[in-house]
This record gives structure tokens, C-alpha cells and sequence, in this order.
């Protein structure tokens, strides 16, 4: 029997698990998803989803501000600090937003001695752009305590001006600043585990991007807060 001139089967049938065991063999066999790996897939699509929600903050801030017929309180003035003697507008507040872009430039240059493959200054970069995370939080929480017990804002009142300043400043400057702190945490995590040379054997040092990218985000809302807060 000539079996050459038998025509030859086209995308012959694979037989595939069903159940459980299917939906695990789907899942684990593909590693990336449009040339991107899982890992930074959902970091983009859990940052999409954060954007969402500083998104409709901000947009319910501005319109509560635009509506509201009791003048709002002036930020040079709530947000000053009195040095020696002089005072100083937004002094706070400018050191803050500069500690948070230089911590952006720290964790850029992480990423990049981690794709070399250097441990130890992707490490220590990382510790340093966690430590500006850790005075970004301390100074905020110095600016709270300052307008609660100086200044007398609370969440459901104000002595200088709209009742909704409170409220709509605390819940989205602390929805802020828990994302900082977080990823603080996050932060020297991978970074321990960076010198630790956990990645070492693989060579794969993507977390440290991914990790990157949750604190860029952190610092693109700030710009945001920052214009509409305290320059509105």
C-alpha cells in the first residue's frame, strides 16, 4: 500500500483534560499575555482599576468645590508654615511633592541596575526610594495633625470656610497616602528579597519593574492632588 499518496490529516484533535484539571492546564500554559508577563498584565489592570477610583475622587472633589456656595478655605493660607517669624505658603507641600518626584527617580534607576543584574544597587535603590516613602507619609501625617489640632478641620466641619473640605481632603489625601505607605511595605519586601539573591538563579528581576510601576502610579496621582488641592 502506497501510504504516500493517503492524504494527511490537518489539525488533528488533541485530547485536552476536562474538569479542574483542564482549566489548570489552560491557565498554566500560557506565561505571558500579548508579550507581557502575567505578573505586570496585573499590575497594569489592578492600576487601571486604582485609576477608576482616584478618577471618580477627584471628579466628586471638583464638583463638590464648584457647587458649593460657602467660599473655600485658601490653601497658601491652610496650608502654610510659619518660619522664623515669616510666613512661608505651600513650604510643606513643595517639600512633599519634591521628595515623592525624586523617589520616582531612585526607583527608575532600581529598575535599571536590577535589569543588569546588580543585586546590591538595585537593593539599596529600592531601600532609598522606600525610606522618601516613609518621609512622604511622616510629613503628611505632620500636616494632618497640624490642621486637626491647630487649625480645627475635622471630617464633618470646618472653622475656616466649607464643611466639605474635611471630608473630601482626608479621604483623598489618606487614600493617598495608604497607597504610599503600602508601598513602602511592598518595597522593602522585593528589596530584601533582591539581596537575598532570590532571583539570582533565574535571572528574571521583572518584579522589581512591577514593583516600579505601582510607585510611579503612587507618584502620578499625587501630581494630581497636588494641582487640584493645594494650587486650585
Amino acid at each position: 500500500m502506497n501510504t504516500a499518496s493517503l492524504p494527511i490529516a490537518q489539525d488533528a484533535p488533541v485530547a485536552v483534560p476536562g474538569g479542574w484539571r483542564g482549566l489548570v492546564a489552560d491557565w498554566s500554559s500560557d506565561q505571558t499575555a500579548f508579550h507581557v508577563s502575567w505578573g505586570k498584565a496585573m499590575m497594569w489592570i489592578f492600576l487601571l482599576s486604582d485609576t477608576f477610583v482616584f478618577s471618580c475622587f477627584l471628579t466628586g472633589y471638583m464638583t463638590v468645590r464648584a457647587s458649593t456656595i460657602v467660599p473655600w478655605p485658601n490653601p497658601s493660607e491652610v496650608f502654610g508654615l510659619h518660619v522664623g517669624g515669616v510666613d512661608v505658603p505651600l513650604m510643606l507641600i513643595a517639600l512633599m511633592t519634591f521628595v515623592l518626584i525624586t523617589s520616582s527617580g531612585t526607583m527608575a534607576m532600581a529598575v535599571n541596575f536590577a535589569y543588569r543584574r546588580d543585586r546590591v544597587n538595585a537593593a539599596t535603590l529600592m531601600l532609598v526610594t522606600a525610606t522618601f516613602g516613609e518621609l512622604f507619609v511622616a510629613m503628611q501625617a505632620f500636616e494632618w495633625s497640624k490642621l486637626i489640632l491647630e487649625e480645627g478641620v475635622r471630617p464633618w466641619g470646618n472653622p475656616m470656610g466649607a464643611a466639605q473640605f474635611g471630608s473630601t481632603f482626608f479621604m483623598i489625601t489618606g487614600f493617598h497616602g495608604l497607597h504610599v505607605s503600602i508601598g513602602v511595605i511592598y518595597l522593602f519586601i522585593v528589596a530584601f528579597k533582591v539581596i537575598r539573591g532570590d532571583y539570582e538563579k533565574s535571572g528574571n528581576y521583572q518584579i522589581v519593574e512591577i514593583a516600579g510601576l505601582y510607585w510611579h502610579f503612587v507618584d502620578l496621582v499625587w501630581v494630581f492632588i497636588f494641582a487640584l488641592f493645594y494650587l486650585w
